[in-house]
């Protein structure tokens, strides 16, 4: 027998194209959600059976329950838009998707939007955080609400992160003879809750009082709450770099301290996915704050002492060994743990962390090289450059074809606190 999904709007069966219609008129039964069933006409025989709480779980059950009969499965909009179309093919790899316009599709036409241009964030089942990550002047932004009670949060986070003056556009019921729409500023935002799965169109203000923060790695030391324990901007450019965010891809951050290496993974490249081990419970709490602030709530934290924390844990794509690269087993435990073509970089700032390196490099190949940043501090009325500790990395990538060749190089980065005046003198 086979299974089908079918996507449907808030304009329900007029809205179907034929190939939907004719799944659902031969369906035996159709699966959905309450309000998606009760748009189906009498004509529709099916057994209609609405969807448990919670879903997931129970969804590769129902499917093997109805596998003997001609299974419609209901989906809202796009099944393949933030939809279960993805899900059940995962299950039912041979199901057919009868596609329909999306939300976004919907939305840019109402509001006069390029579909291309706009950043899309899911709510639903996720956490409204995730918007963070998306702010930048001027940028357009659709935000999927799961309750009646998102536009009003979204307002409250955006006055939160210094975009008061972002226009919100409330659309709902996309499609329906019943369609409606509220606009206001995020700061003055007042409106009463309505349809819980609309969408939030938002457009950002082109001065934000933020720092502008971007998605490029690198953040101000200053964008972390942090004891101490944190790899420095310059540094974690760099080892970010090394690193190559690439998507889908998981990273595990050993020593996470302010988890600022796996949340810079995962703000450049968006579907990216990371682990952070930490050994003490007051920083992997700082981890997981530090993570929703910067809009990568997704970020998972796992508390215990590497290398033995990481048994258990999916393979990486890329290891970063921030601290601890002289801890027994540590670097092999991570090397070996790598997929193919993954890499690993490791950071060292001890005599005994870059013997480790070293001996890691002559047995395993890569390129190690030392960095040392230097930042102007004032000294008296002056600038004087205070050297930070220098760091040796060691890169390793593997692959089918070995590891990547041995090379050396140092990097001697220096930088003033003051952009208005020389680095050799204060007003």
């Amino acid at each position: 027998m086979s299974v089908t999904v079918v996507g449907i709007g808030a304009d329900g069966w007029p809205g179907l194209a034929p190939p939907a219609r004719s799944a659902l008129e031969k369906a035996a039964v159709v699966l959905g959600a309450p309000r998606q069933l009760d748009l189906l006409p009498e004509s529709v025989t099916a057994a209609r059976e609405a969807w448990p709480a919670p879903l997931m779980p129970a969804l590769p059950g129902l499917l093997d329950r109805h596998a003997r009969a001609e299974l419609v499965v209901l989906a809202s909009g796009d099944p393949m838009f933030f939809g279960i179309g993805s899900t059940v093919l995962r299950h039912r790899p041979e199901a057919v998707v009868v596609g329909h316009p999306s939300s976004l599709a919907l939305v840019a036409a109402r509001m006069g939007w390029t579909e291309q241009d706009v950043v899309t964030v899911s709510a639903v089942g996720r956490p409204l955080a995730a918007v963070r990550a998306a702010l930048a002047p001027n940028r357009r932004v659709l935000v999927l609400a799961d309750s009646a009670e998102t536009p009003g949060r979204l307002a409250a986070l955006l006055v939160g992160a210094g975009y008061g003056q972002a226009r919100l556009s409330v659309l709902a019921s996309l499609g329906a003879e019943h369609e409606s729409r509220v606009d206001g500023v995020a700061a003055d935002w007042n409106a009463r809750g309505g349809d819980p799965l609309a969408v939030v169109a938002v457009t950002y203000p082109a001065l934000p009082d933020d720092d502008l923060l971007g998605r490029a790695p690198g953040l101000p030391d200053t964008a972390y709450d942090h004891d101490g324990q944190l790899t420095k901007a310059e540094l974690r450019a760099l080892s970010v770099a090394a690193l190559r965010p690439l998507p889908g891809q998981l990273l595990w951050d050993i020593g996470g301290g302010a988890g600022s290496i796996g949340i810079e993974w995962c703000r450049a490249e968006p579907t990216a996915r990371a682990v952070a081990v930490e050994a003490r419970a007051d920083r992997a709490a700082r981890i997981t704050a530090n993570a929703e602030a910067l809009g990568v709530p997704a970020l998972r934290v796992v508390e215990g002492r590497a290398p033995e924390a990481l048994a258990g844990l999916e393979a990486p794509d890329a290891v970063f060994v921030g601290g601890g690269v002289s801890v027994p087993g540590m670097l092999d435990a991570c090397r070996s743990a790598l997929r193919p073509g993954g890499r690993l970089v490791a950071n060292a700032v001890t005599l005994e962390g870059e013997a480790a390196l070293a001996a890691a490099l002559a047995e395993h190949g890569g390129s190690v090289r030392r960095i040392a940043v230097s930042r102007a501090a004032p000294v008296g009325r002056y600038l004087g450059w205070k050297a930070m500790a220098p760091v040796t990395q060691w890169v390793l990538r593997t692959g089918a074809g070995g590891v990547s060749g041995v090379a050396s190089q140092t990097l001697d980065v220096r930088e003033s606190t003051s952009s208005s005046t020389p680095p050799w003198r204060t007003p």
